[in-house]
């Protein structure tokens, strides 16, 4: 197994064409014996870019059903920024839970391992993989392999970046020292309306200044927005705002799913 994926990160140093990447993920795929791989770019104003091995059909209805505004895995790895088993994310939400069978249903797996990925001026990816399987079975492979696939995602990103010729991520416009504030009591785990009475006005300004910050940072929600700001260095929350999991006070916990 070594080997492959040894083998797979010279093949992706030698690519020079960016429909190599599609060739890529399924080398990756095959060389990991699991049902999908998928690279993943998500732009700022919600163009989904990539490649992968999801049947052409699931990736369709993805995008005609705009399931990225309620894919938890999506959500989720915009609040992380190591990797992610999909059985910690929270699945609890009505709309969660048929997106998840809807996915199932057009053999995305009931397993998924996502891996976030940071890049220049707050670019946003993911490479993802999942599979069918019992858990610990899934749990072994994974865990054999995560760094590897660490290292992957970031080379996989990197040549994406190089190969997408005029495709830079798109640069932010300045926030205001108002909609700073915001961000970051929002990052920091306050709700909304503790953030309002802590920056003295009403929660409808308080609306009005997070609209405003997220159409400026091209953010697809609240979320990726606070998410955005602090890749791009526009708020800093400091590290002893984190929870023992990484999270941010107040954050919605990971719950795990039963069955997928």
């Amino acid at each position: 197994m070594r080997t492959r994926l040894n083998r797979f990160l010279q093949d992706l140093e030698s690519a020079d064409r960016l429909e190599h990447i599609q060739g890529l993920t399924t080398q990756l795929r095959d060389a990991l014996d699991i049902d999908h791989v998928v690279y993943h770019w998500i732009s700022v104003d919600g163009e989904q870019y990539g490649f992968g091995t999801y049947d052409p059909v699931w990736a369709q209805r993805y995008q005609d059903q705009d399931y990225i505004r309620i894919d938890p895995v999506v959500l989720g790895c915009f609040q992380r920024f190591h990797p992610v088993d999909w059985k910690r994310l929270d699945w609890s939400s009505k709309a969660a839970r048929a997106f998840r069978a809807d996915s199932i249903a057009h053999g995305v797996g009931n397993q998924g391992f996502s891996i976030p990925i940071r890049g220049p001026h707050g670019q946003f990816a993911l490479l993802t993989l999942s599979h069918t399987c019992p858990d610990p079975v899934w749990e072994a492979l994974m865990m054999a392999h995560q760094r590897d696939l660490i290292v992957i995602a970031h080379y996989l990103n990197a040549k994406a970046l190089t190969l997408q010729k005029g495709r830079a991520p798109d640069s932010v416009r300045p926030l205001s020292p108002r909609e700073i504030d915001a961000l970051t009591f929002l990052a920091m785990g306050y709700s909304r309306g503790q953030a309002a009475d802590m920056l003295g006005i009403s929660e409808h300004t308080l609306r009005a200044y997070i609209e405003s910050a997220r159409h400026k940072l091209g953010a697809l929600n609240t979320v990726h927005a606070v998410a955005r700001a602090i890749g791009e260095g526009l708020i800093i929350v400091g590290g002893a705002a984190k929870d023992a999991a990484g999270g941010w006070p107040g954050q919605v916990p990971d719950r795990s799913v039963a069955s997928h």
